[in-house]
């Protein structure tokens, strides 16, 4: 609800472990604008953009990119769902109980 009718996220996270909101973004299709710091550029992969949040003229630039370009637009678009399946509970539970049967085995 909360992301419907949004065009993008802007994340300027200076530090990152996961990224929730972005994943949770992609799921609704929404495209992210993040920092490259952190877990961000693997977590949101091709469905995004990427600049240093300390960097005012870059975090301006890629906003711009993104708001000038449809066609770049649409294509984060559709990369956003299907980045975002990759991230789910089950698939989390899995690989966590998969890791903990080897370290037991």
């Amino acid at each position: 609800e909360l992301f419907a009718g949004t065009d993008a996220l802007v994340f300027p996270s200076l530090w990152e472990g996961f990224g929730l909101p972005a994943v949770e973004a992609m799921s609704c299709g929404v495209p992210v604008l993040a920092s490259d710091r952190g877990s961000l550029p693997e977590v949101i992969g091709n469905a995004g953009l990427f600049f240093d949040p300390q960097n005012q003229a870059e975090i301006r630039d890629t906003l711009l990119r993104f708001l000038r370009d449809e066609e770049l637009a649409e294509t984060l678009r559709s990369a956003a769902v299907t980045q975002a399946s990759k991230f789910t509970w089950r698939l989390a539970a899995e690989l966590g109980e998969d890791c903990f049967r080897k370290a037991l085995a």
